[in-house]
């Protein structure tokens, strides 16, 4: 009986450690995860395209300017967290957090930032409730063109368009698209 209780315990225990594996056996961290996922999004090709999308406004009052330089707080791309970077474009609408599949058949991709009211088909003048379903405009990322997607979060706010240079040696990025405020600070010291 005291063995084949301990044989299911043991079961039990290499069943659910299991659960949480990564690819190479072992128990992934928060870090590692983390890790995996920034090597996945850094896999996507980013649009550099300094086009903005018809109908967007030039914020009137921006914390900051074109041409200010800032530090991104952001983990949209690897080596973004920490960046430097430089605002190239600042603009007034509403920012959205969405879940969409790619048209090019990869996996679905989970609370993406940001897609703005004016990259989501027949969106209106209104901010989009979340829980709501969209076709994309947008062509931030391979597949996201025509995508469907569901809104996550809704913040009326400024976005900016930067270019920074990742803190993990990749190429400058140009014309990211986007960062919102809260994303950015001042950078404190002039090189």
């Amino acid at each position: 009986m005291n063995k084949r209780i301990v044989s299911l315990c043991l079961a039990t225990v290499l069943l659910t450690s299991s659960c949480d594996r990564g690819a190479n056996g072992h128990a992934e961290t928060a870090a590692e995860k983390e890790n995996a996922e920034m090597g996945m999004m850094s896999m996507h090709h980013h649009s550099d395209s300094g086009e903005v999308p018809k109908g967007l406004r030039e914020a009137e009052h921006p914390t900051y300017h074109v041409g200010d330089t800032v530090v991104i707080h952001a983990k949209h791309m690897a080596g973004m967290d920490g960046a430097t970077g430089k605002v190239v474009g600042a603009y007034d609408t509403v920012a959205y957090s969405v879940t969409y599949t790619p048209t090019d058949g990869g996996k679905p991709v989970r609370n993406h930032k940001w897609v703005i009211q004016e990259e989501i088909k027949d969106a209106g003048n209104q901010p989009l409730e979340p829980g709501q379903n969209v076709i994309l405009e947008a062509d931030h990322m391979e597949g996201m063109m025509g995508a469907q997607a569901t809104i996550e979060t809704a913040d009326r706010t400024t976005v900016y368009m930067v270019d920074y240079i990742p803190t993990n040696g990749g190429a400058p990025v140009t014309n990211h698209k986007w960062v919102v405020e809260r994303e950015l600070s001042e950078r404190l010291y002039k090189s």
